[in-house]
């Protein structure tokens, strides 16, 4: 077989494999039978929301399974044409096949992902929260960069992005700031985003123009409605109201009508000034914090099943997931996976998928990657 082809051929087998674990094979294709059968049983909409729930297991599991099935098949006739145009001496035949094997691969790329967001919060809308870390001014214009990021990320995805709250900077970029983002599979993609990012760069703000580095939090956690059971109670809570102040004038209000609450048991804290009503901001606030409190019950479960846990860190040197460098070089690396960019700039302006993409292979292969990190 040609050299072209074969890699086509072992990068798509790579991600069918990475499919057909992500599923547990033959526990999904037993489970999708069940399935069908509770679809055909009469009874099933006497339950409204456990039907909801049934079928859009159903849809999800069906997708995968048959994307996997597709994509073997479509592996298979290829590699038959590709055969049959050699033994004929036919190049340009030969080239077509190869050609459609490398849009294969394409294929099985993407539907690799897809199959790896089977998470039970996975399909959810995102809250994407920001916070800078220590060093002014140099963190807080780092942590507007990460926010144009996801915001860019978000919209070449077609997603819907709004923003909940935006607290400014002294003097440049942000203190903090959360968005709100809406489509499917929002938070699967998004989640694994969390965790502190470093960026090493000249600063702009330093006439000496000396090399800083600095660190900015990104916490991501789905966005829920009522048919997610999460216990709040109202004494374990502190309420803060005070003045919005939105970025370039927006959102900026002459009351006291955002909203900051602070979950006292955990220390999570929310926060709210999107709209202009102060009981508007509490619901989306409080919405948050059950949110929050998911997510966190969420990790507690994977943790349980990995047999490890990861706190949440400070924001400091030694606890950040992915370093972005600019300068002396140009740089991006996930410290967990070990992917790399060579083009921070389009990383920086939304390219996040490869990332994301190496981020869920991980969590299913279980591989642990050991990299040093970057200067």
């Amino acid at each position: 077989m040609r050299a072209d082809a074969q890699a086509y051929v072992d990068r798509i087998d790579a991600a069918l494999d990475l499919i057909r674990t992500s599923l547990n094979w033959d526990v999904a294709l037993r489970r999708l039978d069940e399935l069908n059968a509770r679809v055909e049983d009469p009874t099933l909409w006497d339950d409204q929301t456990a039907a909801q729930a049934v079928m859009t297991e159903r849809r999800r599991l069906d997708e995968s399974i048959s994307a996997a099935k597709e994509i073997k098949q479509e592996r298979d006739d290829a590699l038959e044409f590709i055969e049959m145009a050699e033994e004929e001496g036919d190049a340009g035949l030969a080239d077509e096949g190869v050609a459609s094997l490398e849009k294969l691969a394409a294929r099985a790329d993407r539907d690799k992902v897809n199959a790896l967001l089977s998470g039970e919060a996975d399909s959810l809308d995102t809250y994407i929260e920001i916070h800078a870390g220590a060093g002014g001014t140099e963190s807080q214009d780092w942590a507007e960069m990460l926010l144009r990021m996801y915001q860019r990320w978000a919209e070449a995805r077609g997603y819907k992005v709004s923003m909940v709250d935006y607290q400014a900077g002294d003097q440049a970029g942000i203190k903090s700031a959360t968005i709100e983002v809406k489509g499917e599979n929002a938070y699967g993609y998004a989640k694994t985003e969390s965790g502190v990012h470093r960026l090493v760069r000249i600063s702009p703000f330093d006439s000496a123009a000396k090399r800083h580095t600095s660190f900015s939090s990104v916490w991501v956690y789905p966005v829920i409605d009522d048919s997610f059971e999460v216990e709040i109670n109202e004494s374990d809570l502190k309420i803060d109201t005070y003045r919005a102040s939105g970025s370039g004038g927006q959102h900026v209000n002459t009351t006291d009508s955002a909203v900051r609450i602070t979950h006292q048991p955990t220390g999570i804290v929310v926060a709210s000034q999107n709209d202009r009503s102060q009981h508007k901001n509490r619901a989306t606030a409080m919405g948050m914090l059950k949110a929050r409190l998911f997510e966190a019950e969420l990790q507690r479960r994977e943790a349980e099943a990995s047999g490890e846990y990861e706190a949440k860190t400070e924001i400091g040197w030694g606890h950040q997931i992915r370093s972005y460098v600019l300068q002396p070089y140009q740089m991006v690396k996930d410290l967990r996976t070990g992917h790399t960019s060579s083009a921070p700039n389009a990383v920086l302006d939304g390219g996040l998928d490869e990332f994301i993409a190496a981020t869920l292979a991980q969590k299913v292969t279980g591989e642990k990657v050991d990299v040093e990190d970057v200067d």
